[in-house]
């Protein structure tokens, strides 16, 4: 059975690519007129093509790992979405003067439930649950 961490972890986590998935839907026109507008970019192919695969790869693999960690109890994926978490807090804009629009403030939540899904990861019951796991992994 899965400790309470664990479950809330998946809760959080989970609401958080929830809410990416909303935020990326709502912003597609101006993430589109983006990539239209970036000739780097348009030289790739169609901007469309290009907006929905970079939309489902950073929805893929924040879904793999939380299937690793919440499911397979994987410490190395735990490091993992730890280290793409934190070089991710690296290129947060806390700019108070763009904050407050809608697109910032869900961004902003979703970093602030990404963090506290992490953080459960590391309390006892948790920390106890993954090392119990990898150990039985180990076993013959």
């Amino acid at each position: 059975m899965r400790p309470v961490s664990i479950l809330w972890f998946e809760r959080l986590f989970l609401l958080s690519l929830a809410l990416v998935l909303v935020n990326s839907v709502v912003q597609y026109d101006a993430f589109l007129a983006q990539i239209r507008s970036e000739p780097a970019l348009a030289a790739m192919g169609p901007g469309n093509v290009l907006a929905i695969g970079v939309i489902a790869i950073s929805l893929l693999i924040p879904l793999i790992l939380w299937y690793f960690i919440a499911r397979r109890a994987s410490i190395l994926a735990k490091g993992m979405l730890v280290v793409l978490t934190v070089f991710g807090l690296l290129f947060v804009n806390f700019d108070p003067a763009t904050m407050f629009n809608p697109a910032r403030l869900t961004s902003l939540v979703v970093t602030v439930l990404q963090l506290a899904a992490i953080a459960l990861l590391f309390r006892a019951d948790a920390r106890a649950w993954m090392n119990r796991a990898e150990g039985d992994d180990a076993a013959p």
